[in-house]
This record gives structure tokens, C-alpha cells and sequence, in this order.
């Protein structure tokens, strides 16, 4: 299997007893025949001091010096502008050519990674964003979302779905929310929809993990996460979870037994009977029958 140089988790081990052969007496030529490795390249590894090592490690290839690199007093500058303001690059470039000092924007963002002053997390997930889907009929597109309801001592959730072209809704109320209640619900809307579904959107909420887009993905569905900065995309859901807190949850108590009754009245209600300015004053049942 090919593996790069630089990143071959086995050749610092190969260039140490490579060298240690050469100690016990072989020649450089043997040992380049017995490793597959150039001569002179073995050559070069014998003179490392192996003696206080366990391995010899592979060395960056970065240059030593460029010309157009940045002036020792440059780079000096955007560390204390960095650790004077607390600002990103584009903002600590605006200000560093405020004050007559010129360097480019990728120069500022390229030091602050090499100085280890970007604040990025390592564990963040950057998502692709597919294009959205135009939800021309029921299925196509279908946002989901959770409803965060009472105080920490007494919390409900509420998981909602709407489809975009029909607005038929659905809610379910859990305890706790996680990826695997996620997939209950899933499971639980796809067995009552009267249609197929083809797409999920969500947010970045945790209980819409990597793990709950594999499943989907199994299940022959795909899943989008909305765009961050960019309300509009689950916009139609987040209306009905208007809704639904104004007309339903807040005429009853906050319980959860109460919840599951109450809600697939009001749901029953909202699909069959309730009319929709987006639909010409349509049901999403009677919106459906068009399709």
C-alpha cells in the first residue's frame, strides 16, 4: 500500500535500525540493499547520534529561509496586536494597515496559525452544505428540530418536523433529547406520514450528530444541516414551533403524559383542519391532495 514519506508512521523505527546495522559493522550499500532505501540516503542517516534515541524522527521539509518571508519585527508586531486586542485576522489586519503598517491578510492569518493563536477547536466539525433542495412536492424537504421547554429542574423537549411544500407537521415530547431519540422520531414520523421522505434538514444541535446521518443514510434518506448565519433555511419550521408553544403547549401543563395526549390532538387538528395563508387558506391535508 503507497503511503507518503512524510507521514509513514513506521519509517523513523526503519531509519533507526537502519543506522544500527551500520554500528554493527554493515555497509551502507548492504544496508541499502536490505531496506530498498538510496545509498545516500542511508549515508545521511548514519550520521544521526542514535546513542539517546528510541527513534529518529522525520524532520519538516520547510525552508530554512524565503525570500518574501516576513521581517522578524512584522511577525512581532501582529503577536502583540493579537495579544492586545483579541481580535481575528481581519480585524487585526484593518488595524495594523490603520496604523501604516502594511501585510497582507493571508500573511496575519498564516502567522497567527503558525504562533498557535487561532482560537478554532480542534473537535469542530465542518460540515458541506449540498444545495437545498426545491421542495416541489411532500417528502422532498423536511426540517426538524427540538423545542426546549420549562426550567432546568422541570424540562420538556418537543421534537417537531414540518414538511416545507405541504406544512404537514409532527411533534413528539421526550425527557432528554440525543442522537437516539433523534432516530425514534424519525422512525415514528416516516411509520404516520402520508408520504415518503427524501431529505432532512436540521440544525448543528448535538442530538443531530455524524452518527444520526449515518443512519439516515442507511435508511436510504439524506440529511442537510442548515447553513450557519442563515436563519431563513429552517424558517418554516421555526414558525410552526411558534405555533405550536402559543396554541397548544402553553394552555397546558407542563407534563409529560399531559404532552403526549394533548399533542396528537392538536397535531390532528392542525394537519386535517387548520387553515394556511401559504396554502390559500388550505388544510395541509386538503394541500397534499393536489400532489
Amino acid at each position: 500500500m503507497y503511503m507518503p514519506y512524510t507521514t509513514n508512521p513506521h519509517l523513523p523505527k526503519i531509519r533507526l535500525d537502519a543506522v544500527r546495522l551500520i554500528k554493527e559493522g554493515w555497509s551502507t550499500r548492504k544496508v541499502a540493499r536490505h531496506t530498498g532505501f538510496n545509498q545516500s540516503t542511508i549515508v545521511r542517516w548514519s550520521k544521526k547520534d542514535i546513542w539517546h534515541q528510541k527513534l529518529i524522527p522525520t524532520l519538516s521539509s520547510r525552508p530554512h529561509y524565503h525570500p518574501n518571508q516576513l521581517s522578524k519585527e512584522l511577525v512581532e508586531k501582529i503577536i502583540e496586536y493579537r495579544q492586545r486586542h483579541r481580535r481575528c485576522a481581519e480585524v487585526l489586519h484593518y488595524l495594523l494597515r490603520k496604523d501604516g503598517i502594511e501585510v497582507s491578510l493571508s500573511s496575519v492569518k498564516r502567522t497567527l496559525r503558525r504562533y498557535n493563536l487561532v482560537n478554532h477547536s480542534k473537535w469542530k466539525k465542518w460540515h458541506v452544505y449540498p444545495p437545498r433542495p426545491i421542495p416541489s412536492k411532500p417528502g422532498l424537504l423536511v426540517e426538524i428540530d427540538t423545542i426546549v421547554d420549562g426550567p432546568i429542574e422541570d424540562r420538556l423537549y418537543v421534537y417537531t418536523m414540518l414538511d416545507v411544500c405541504s406544512r404537514w407537521a409532527f411533534a413528539l415530547p421526550f425527557k432528554k433529547i440525543s442522537t437516539h431519540e433523534s432516530l425514534e422520531v424519525v422512525t415514528q414520523v416516516r411509520r404516520f406520514a402520508p408520504f415518503e421522505f427524501t431529505t432532512l434538514q436540521s440544525d448543528h444541535g448535538s442530538e443531530f450528530s455524524k452518527y444520526f446521518t449515518k443512519q439516515l443514510l442507511a435508511q436510504g434518506l439524506m440529511h442537510r444541516h442548515s447553513r450557519v448565519r442563515t436563519p431563513t433555511d429552517n424558517g418554516h419550521l421555526e414558525r410552526f414551533n411558534r405555533t405550536i408553544q402559543e396554541e397548544c403547549l402553553s394552555r397546558i401543563p407542563r407534563n409529560l403524559s399531559v404532552y403526549r395526549k394533548e399533542i396528537p390532538e392538536y397535531l390532528q387538528w392542525y394537519n386535517e383542519q387548520r387553515p394556511h395563508m401559504a396554502l390559500n387558506m388550505k388544510s395541509p391535508s386538503e394541500a397534499m391532495r393536489s400532489y
